[in-house]
């Protein structure tokens, strides 16, 4: 059979229509390239905002959450300082009642008294001629009273006769030539001994016209002794 087409030749592709086909195909995917890569960068910028908006978010409930801890500290401290100031109070008012219990103790001979102190000595008066009655120049227990209620007035913490402890409720009876502290009988001279500030019950005892003078009055010999050290036992320890 013979060509129909005798003079139809076959389409060639020139040098620079491959060039440009190579050209557009390059471009192309260049084109596709930089999309898919400004789509996967969009991406991570969303994602990196979105993280940089959790932190901020996180960041300010934890600056919330400190303030509030550093409040609730705060508050806390001062509950301290309101126990401390309380404590201290306390401390004040025990140790004052601890004191007072301590004055009491002594007081009514619970416990053993040691300190500085006075010794008062009584004794009778020397013989008067011109009286015929004794009782003018010799110890009374009135005369011992006044001394032992003037040491306590003066804040004798203790006081002892003859050595013997007195209590709360001692009682002291003249007989004659000896007097009897709580059942038991000491002949004269009396000697009265308190546990205290010696210059001030000196001071109280020597006063104008106080119980050095009225002693003196009724011609009682008396004498005065300060100690640095007196120590008397308790009134259990002497039972």
């Amino acid at each position: 059979m013979k060509n129909r087409f005798p003079n139809r030749k076959s389409p060639k592709f020139t040098r620079k229509q491959f060039i440009l086909l190579i050209v557009l195909i390059t471009t192309g995917f260049i084109i596709g390239y930089s999309y898919n890569l400004s789509k996967d960068e969009v991406k991570i910028t969303n994602n990196f905002l979105q993280q940089d908006e959790s932190y901020r978010e996180e960041l300010i409930d934890q600056k919330e959450r400190n303030k509030e801890l550093m409040d609730e500290v705060n508050h806390l401290q001062e509950q301290i300082r309101d126990y401390e100031k309380s404590f201290a109070s306390n401390q004040n008012e025990y140790e004052q009642m601890v004191d007072k219990a301590e004055q009491i103790r002594l007081l009514l001979g619970q416990i053993p008294a040691v300190g500085e102190g006075i010794k008062v000595t009584l004794k009778d008066g020397e013989y008067n001629p011109n009286t015929t009655n004794p009782n003018d120049y010799i110890v009374h227990e009135s005369h011992i009273f006044m001394v032992i209620n003037e040491l306590r007035i003066s804040g004798a913490e203790a006081i002892s006769v003859n050595g013997q402890r007195l209590k709360a409720n001692s009682y002291i009876r003249c007989n004659g030539p000896v007097i009897t502290v709580d059942g038991k009988q000491y002949p004269a001279p009396f000697e009265i001994a308190a546990v205290g500030n010696s210059d001030t019950l000196i001071d109280s005892l020597q006063m104008v016209g106080g119980v050095f003078d009225q002693l003196l009055n009724d011609q009682i010999v008396v004498t005065l002794e300060e100690s640095g050290k007196i120590s008397m036992p308790s009134v259990n320890e002497e039972s």
